[in-house]
This record gives C-alpha cells, structure tokens and sequence, in this order.
C-alpha cells in the first residue's frame, strides 16, 4: 500500500489532501502544529491516518517523521510540502522578522521535508509535491515576503526536478488561487498579529477539497506544473506578455479589498 507525508495537514488544503489520499487507498502521515486536529482527523480513519506533531521549520524534526513514516507505514512514496502561512502589509511597514517567519515556514520548511524525505521516496521512484501559488509566479501587493517565498520554492522544485531527470521521482509544483481556507484568518499584519479576519469573501473561493482532488489527479499524471482557475492561468500569461499592464490590474484589484493597505 502506499504511502505519502502531509506536512500543514491540520486545515485548509492539507487536511483536504489527507483525506483525498486515504480515499484513494493509501496511508497517511498527517503532520502539522496543532495536537488536537491532527487527532481529531486521525480518527476519521485511524488504520490510515498517522498523526505527527511538529514544526517543518526544524530539520531535525522532520527527520524524525521520515522515521515515524518508516516504522509505522513501512515505505514512503510521496512528500507533499503544504504547510505554509502569509501575511498582509506594505513593504516598507512590515518587520523583518514577519518576513523571516513567512520565509522559514513556506520556503526552508518545504526544503526541510523534501530533503528528509528524498532517499525514501528515490527508492519507490515517487512522487515530490510542494504546494506553491500563483503567488509564485507572479509578486501579489502588499504580500511580499509571501510571494518571495513562493518564487524561492519554485526555482528549487525546477531545480530538484532536473536532477532527479533519471531518477524515476516526479515533482509537482501546484498552485492554487485563492482558496478557502485559514490562511487568511492567520495572516501575519505588519508586526506580526494573524489578522483574524480574511479580506476576500471565502464563499467565492475554490474548495480546499476542490484543489486536493486536482493535484492528486496531477500526481498520478505526473505533470510537472498544475495551475488552477482561469484566473490564476490568465495572471500567469499576462505577466509573461504585458506585465505593465498587469501591474495596473493587480494594484486595482488588490486596492479593493477590505481594509487593504494599498488604500
């Protein structure tokens, strides 16, 4: 049976992909910050579901929880890097310590557990997922150090895939548009406060389980790059063709939102 780690699995797009995977029939190390939801989601589907408390900032423990994959699943075909937060405020009234959590989570937690998990998931030529954004593609106002880390995971996903061109390992980098989940509740303001509040009407949102089924159906194709809605792909194409004009779009957009900064 196989198998695959979930890192940020205690919400949002992670506890989707939990639960999208044990649907297809494999076993799941659930890994996240947050004891009581991992627990609450293990019990769903407890002969599945493998709980794992800890933070991908820390290399050591993720680790360990190549190690806990081992001994409780026995083989490791897939690491799917979800775990991630973001942040809303002007470059110029954002702290550099934001910045640097925002990076330590998105991008160095996402190297930490491909890292620990590549000579297992070499050995069953599996499967290397980190879920980006369109973020990634293209800088969002007012969410700098959310969209650089996003660019950093990129060029290492592009890179890592090129070494492994012999390897028999696919990498995926997903990106989805905004999607309703907590990541806006708990985005960072300047000085480091969640914002409780998410500026976006969510019901407009793609569903977390929405994104969860398209990048397991992207997986077992073994593409390469999966771009969601239109409007994520259109914002990917324009920025390639006529980014100046993007630029305008983007400021006029983003300026909408509720109690934007770029007011």
């Amino acid at each position: 049976m196989r198998s695959v780690w979930i890192t940020g699995a205690s919400s949002g797009i992670g506890e989707a992909l939990v639960r999208e995977f044990v649907k297809q029939g494999w076993m799941v190390l659930a890994q996240a910050r947050r004891q009581e939801r991992l627990e609450s989601l293990a019990r769903e589907a407890p002969d599945r579901i493998y709980p794992f408390v800890g933070d991908v900032r820390d290399y050591a423990t993720c680790e360990s929880a190549v190690q806990v994959a081992l001994r409780h699943l026995g083989r490791l075909d897939a690491v799917v890097a979800n775990a991630g937060i973001s942040h809303r405020a002007l470059v110029e009234d954002i702290s550099l310590a934001v910045l640097r959590e925002v990076m330590e989570t998105n991008f160095w937690g996402a190297v930490h557990a491909i890292k620990a998990a590549l000579p297992l998931v070499k050995q069953q030529r599996g499967w290397i997922v980190g879920v980006s954004s369109i973020a990634g593609f293209r800088g969002l106002p007012a969410r700098s150090g959310y969209s650089a880390s996003k660019f950093a995971l990129n060029g290492f996903l592009e890179a890592l895939r090129v070494e492994l061109y012999r390897s028999g390992v696919s990498v995926l980098t997903a990106a989805p548009g905004f999607t309703r989940s907590e990541i806006r509740e708990k985005a960072l303001t300047a000085h480091g406060v969640p914002q409780r509040e998410s500026p976006i009407a969510e019901e407009k949102l793609m569903k977390a389980e929405t994104v969860a089924q398209a990048i397991y159906r992207a997986m077992m194709r073994r593409q390469k790059y999966l771009i969601l809605t239109a409007q994520g792909r259109w914002t990917v194409w324009l920025n390639k063709v006529v980014p100046g004009l993007l630029d305008g779009l983007m400021y006029r957009y983003f300026q909408k939102e509720e109690g934007s900064p770029l007011r």
